[in-house]
């Protein structure tokens, strides 16, 4: 019985072991004023080309546009090595200077939509709303800081 009764209290000894260690954020630990969203994307089997080819024309020149006129400050695209291997198979990456900067704006708009073209904007959205459920499924979106441990 004694046994049991240390085994038991050498089990829950460790289990609160973790919930004592408490890291302090500034002190321990820092939060980045940037922030990266991150859209998870199930791109179908053989469909990886031809999705790439619409997001260089779709995504990657809003990107651009936003990234010369200052509104993000970078962007990447993620391909997994695995393409099968779960939920998702390609991530879309955006870094912003700060949350704020996500912040809906007329201006960022109408600024963005003056580079691109009228045009240009209809043929992406006409791209998104026809090609794009051919060849994927968004699986996922994140927005995320990065963390540095002291």
């Amino acid at each position: 019985m004694k046994r049991i009764f240390s085994l038991l209290l050498i089990t829950f000894s460790i289990g609160l072991t973790p919930a004592q260690a408490q890291l302090e954020p500034f002190t321990d630990y820092e939060i980045s004023d940037a922030v990266w969203e991150i859209g998870t994307i199930k791109v179908k089997t053989n469909a990886g080309d031809h999705y790439l080819e619409g997001l260089k024309a779709t995504w990657v020149r809003g990107a651009e546009i936003s990234k010369e006129l200052g509104y993000i400050e970078d962007y990447s695209i993620y391909s997994s090595i695995t393409p099968e291997s779960g939920d998702f198979n390609l991530l879309l990456v955006t870094k912003y200077a700060s949350l704020a900067d996500m912040a809906p704006s007329k201006e960022k708009y109408e600024a963005i939509m003056d580079a691109l073209g009228q045009e240009q904007a209809d043929a992406d959205s006409k791209r998104a709303l026809e090609t794009y459920p051919e060849l994927r499924e968004i699986t996922g979106s994140y927005i995320v800081h990065e963390i540095d441990l002291k």
